[in-house]
């Protein structure tokens, strides 16, 4: 009788273990969050573009929403040795496509950043911000590598280096993101903070080389503490620290080749209320939009601003203005939550891919992913409230456009695959009969 039940118990025990196995391994939370993200996106497009002949914008998104959705599905369950196997075959396909927008592309609002191929037109840099991401994932998953040692840390700088340069001859701000995300990469890998710190300091010490000394010297000041706190060899540190008082000094050399387009950028970022009805008339309305919404809002379909299209092509870089206003202060943190969540979504898998999987190619695609999704929505809202300068980088899932919406709902496929994956193999083994 013993020996009878036995097989019984095992089968039933099995067959618990599939079905908890099937129920664990879809991320509910992180699809729901993004389909909420594509719908708000959805609404506020269609409010900002109720005019005659504007509803194809609306019907456009809804479109590539549909495309991303059917694209994110496919890629979740894609066995995910095809995702890591073709990484760099993906990465020089970007490159060959941006190449190809340097010497075909067609230009749009003074930047020459979208190609055209038949009836089909999209914008390489998007599709380049995942390939990279998986390229320099590909490379430190593999065994022997160490991104602390020279040459392993010159072959990932150069990985990112090729297509931000290619992306940096037209358009500044798609160039920003693949610097912020190789940072992110950095750190997650286990970079020297100490260099790090030094690095993130630059940028920011030289964007605010163009505001009062006093800022710009206090930052430095600040910088410099931070330097010394980690206790490192004392002669390096001073050399590194003098360079954070230099900047302020090459400065003007540095504005002097910037780009008439980005110049202006700058200038309106500083003082947009220089020149209210030209360069800063964007920041200066979609300021008021945000701020007039108040704690609820003034309804759906009902900001002045928005309706009465103040806002030059508010579809897009300025999207976040629509929540805000209508919806008011509750509609914007809405869009903000929804995204941290995501984003925290994010660092959550990245971190169960390191610690139940030990697989360090998903880890460091999620937290590069992750990344991304940070920046953009910084920056974009950033824009929107006058924080940061316009640099027409759109806010996730939300602004208007079809490659950006796919290749974010393709990069939430590419986090729900690992996710998956990893909950997959630690159920298998938390499930493991013994004998």
């Amino acid at each position: 009788m013993a020996n009878s039940s036995s097989p019984i118990q095992y089968n039933q025990f099995k067959g618990i273990s599939i079905e908890r196995k099937s129920m664990l391994s879809f991320d509910i939370p992180t699809t729901l969050i993004t389909i909420l993200l594509v719908v708000f996106g959805a609404i506020s497009i269609y409010s900002a573009t109720v005019a005659p002949g504007m509803k194809v914008y609306f019907d456009r998104q809804i479109i590539f929403a549909v495309i991303g959705i059917a694209t994110m599905i496919l890629v979740a369950y894609l066995p995910q040795r095809i995702i890591q196997s073709s990484s760099y075959l993906f990465y020089a396909i970007s490159i060959l496509l941006l190449v190809g927008v340097i010497v075909m592309g067609k230009e749009v609002n003074g930047q020459k950043n979208w190609l055209v191929l038949g009836p089909i037109t999209f914008q390489p840099s998007e599709f380049a911000k995942l390939s990279t991401i998986m390229a320099v994932a590909m490379y430190l998953a593999q065994r022997g590598i160490r991104i602390t040692t020279f040459r392993d840390f010159s072959i990932v700088s150069l990985i990112v280096a090729l297509p931000t340069a290619l992306i940096l001859l037209e358009d500044f701000g798609t160039a920003s993101v693949f610097l912020v995300v190789y940072f992110g990469i950095l750190l997650w890998s286990g970079f020297d903070l100490y260099i790090l710190f030094y690095v993130a300091c630059l940028p920011i010490l030289g964007i605010l080389s163009f505001f009062d000394d006093t800022i710009y010297y206090s930052f430095a000041i600040v910088a410099t503490i931070g330097m010394f706190l980690f206790r490192r060899r004392i002669v390096l540190t001073v050399v590194l620290v003098v360079s954070f008082f230099s900047i302020n000094l090459v400065s003007d050399t540095i504005y002097g080749y910037l780009q008439p387009h980005q110049k202006s950028r700058i200038d309106t970022f500083l003082n947009p209320d220089k020149d209210p009805r030209g360069k800063g008339y964007n920041v200066i309305q979609s300021i008021m939009a945000v701020g007039s919404g108040g704690l609820t809002g003034k309804g759906y379909m009902q900001g002045s601003q928005t309706q009465l299209k103040y806002i030059p092509k508010q579809w897009t870089d300025f999207i976040f203005c629509v929540p805000a206003e209508e919806f008011g202060f509750a509609g914007g943190m809405t869009v903000i939550g929804l995204l941290t969540m995501l984003i925290v979504r994010g660092i959550s898998i990245a971190t169960k891919a390191q610690n139940v999987e030990s697989n360090r190619f998903a880890s460091l695609v999620a937290a590069g992913i992750s990344m991304m999704f940070f920046y953009h929505m910084v920056v974009n809202i950033g824009m929107a409230i006058g924080l940061f300068p316009v640099m027409g980088i759109p806010l996730p899932f939300m602004s208007a456009g079809g490659t950006s919406l796919v290749i974010n709902l393709m990069m939430v496929g590419v986090l729900l695959n690992i996710y998956r994956t990893t909950i997959r193999k630690s159920t298998s083994k938390e499930y493991m009969p013994t004998e």
